[in-house]
C-alpha cells in the first residue's frame, strides 16, 4: 500500500509548530487540519479516508464511498460523496444515530449492521439493512465484509461491551483488506488477522482499551498502516512511540478526529 498525503506533510508540520513537529518520529504521521484525506493507492485507483469525529469515517474508493459509524449532524458529510454503504458496529450513540442515518441514506445506499442495531432500526431503514452477527460475511456493492468480534476482556469493563454482541469488519476494498476493530479490547480475534492493510483501531477507557493494550494487539497484526480513533483523552503519540518499538514496519497516522 503506498502512503501519499491530500494535504501535504508540510503543512502539518506547521500546523503543529517548528520544534514540535520536528521532533515527531518517522512513523507518527500527523493529519495537516480537520478535513485532511490521506489517499493509499489500491488495485484500479486509490482509497482515500477523510476522518470526521471520534469513530466517523468515510472511505472513498473506485466506484464506492463507504460511511463507517456516522453521527453528529449531516452537514458533517455534506463536502463528501453519497454514501453508497454504511456500516455500523454497535447501538452506543457515539457509533449509531437513526436520524444521522435517515439523513445520509439514498435511494440506493446499501446499511450493513449488527444484530443490536437492526433491532433498534426504523422500518424505513431496516428494509434496506443486512444484518450480520460475528463470523458472518456478505456482500454489499462490490464489497466483502466480515464481521469480526469487538468486546471487551478486562473484568470491570464487560458490560460495556459483551462478546458475541457487537462488531469489527474486515473490509475486502479494491484489493485492500481494511480491519476497522469498532469497540473492542486488545482480544485474540484481532491479533490472529493476517494481510491487513489498514486499521482503525480504538483506544480509550474505560469503554474499549488502554494505549498499551492497542499497540500490542496492533504489533501483533502488524498492518501497514494503522489509524489511533476512538481515542478521546488517551495520548495517540504514546501510541505511535510504542507501536514504533514493537513493529517499526507499521505506519501511524494521527487523524484530525477531535478538531
Amino acid at each position: 500500500m503506498t502512503f501519499s498525503r491530500r494535504q501535504t506533510l508540510a503543512a502539518g508540520a506547521a500546523a503543529l509548530g517548528g520544534l514540535a513537529a520536528a521532533r515527531l518520529a518517522p512513523w507518527a504521521v500527523p493529519a495537516a487540519h480537520a478535513g485532511a484525506a490521506d489517499a493509499y493507492a489500491s488495485a484500479s485507483g486509490e482509497i482515500v479516508v477523510h476522518p470526521r469525529a471520534h469513530a466517523s469515517f468515510v472511505m472513498t474508493a473506485p466506484g464506492v464511498t463507504i460511511y463507517n459509524d456516522p453521527v453528529g449532524e449531516a452537514s458533517l458529510y455534506a463536502d463528501l460523496p453519497p454514501a453508497d454503504l454504511i456500516l455500523i458496529t454497535h447501538h452506543h450513540g457515539d457509533h449509531f444515530k437513526p436520524e444521522t442515518l435517515a439523513a445520509l441514506v439514498g435511494e440506493n445506499t446499501a446499511l450493513v449492521v449488527n444484530p443490536t442495531v437492526m433491532e433498534a432500526l426504523p422500518a424505513e431503514l431496516k428494509a434496506i439493512a443486512t444484518e450480520i452477527a460475528n463470523g458472518g460475511e456478505t456482500e454489499a456493492k462490490g464489497v466483502a465484509i466480515s464481521a469480526i468480534p469487538a468486546y471487551n476482556t478486562t473484568e470491570d469493563r464487560l458490560k460495556f461491551h459483551p462478546k458475541g454482541r457487537d462488531n469489527g469488519y474486515v473490509l475486502s476494498l479494491d484489493g485492500q483488506r481494511i480491519y476497522i476493530a469498532g469497540d473492542t479490547e486488545d482480544i485474540p480475534e484481532m491479533r490472529a488477522l493476517d494481510g491487513v492493510d489498514m486499521a482503525f483501531v480504538p483506544m480509550n477507557l474505560p469503554y474499549t482499551m488502554t494505549v498499551e493494550q492497542a499497540a500490542s494487539g496492533v504489533a501483533a497484526f502488524a498492518p501497514k498502516v494503522v489509524y489511533p480513533y476512538h481515542y478521546r483523552d488517551s495520548d495517540p503519540m504514546e501510541f505511535a512511540r510504542l507501536v514504533g518499538e514493537a513493529a517499526p514496519g507499521v505506519k501511524v497516522v494521527q487523524g484530525p478526529w477531535y478538531e
